[in-house]
């Protein structure tokens, strides 16, 4: 168990933190579901021009309720993949391809003028190399800048 000034740290403040952590908390599952259900209509949203109302009302509004911080001019084509969104952090003028898959289990930072072909992924999670301390679930994820 990790205890700060005698506090002891949550599943999500350990992830963070960059320390072992059990994702099958009720409060993770609950964020991947409710990230899972954003992905969703953004996956299946029309394709529109980026200079409308119609994508600045759909896709765009969808990655400012989905990442942590959004810079200005973010595009992202469906379909998208991450586990929580929040802890996403992308700058001014960034661009995703097609396929583009973010394990965010710490906080991923993608800073300006940043544009990713298809099918990139960041996996910053990883689990124990070890069949015992594997089967026990504990995984862990360092953040990327």
């Amino acid at each position: 168990m990790s205890e700060k000034n005698n506090y002891t740290l949550s599943e999500k403040e350990k992830a963070l933190a960059g320390l072992p952590y059990l994702s099958n908390t009720e409060e993770l599952i609950n964020d991947r579901l409710k990230t899972r259900e954003m992905l969703y209509e953004f996956n299946n949203s029309r394709p529109v021009r980026r200079d409308t109302v119609e994508y600045r009302e759909g896709r765009e509004k969808m990655i400012h309720q989905l990442f942590g911080s959004v810079g200005k001019d973010v595009e992202i084509e469906p379909p998208f993949y991450c586990d929580y969104g929040y802890n996403i952090h992308v700058g001014d003028n960034f661009y995703a391809n097609f396929n583009c898959t973010i394990l965010d289990g710490n906080k991923v930072e993608i800073g300006d003028r940043v544009m990713f072909g298809p099918n990139v992924s960041l996996y910053p999670a990883t689990h124990p190399l070890q069949p015992e301390e594997r089967a026990k679930g504990p995984e862990s994820a360092l953040p990327i800048k």
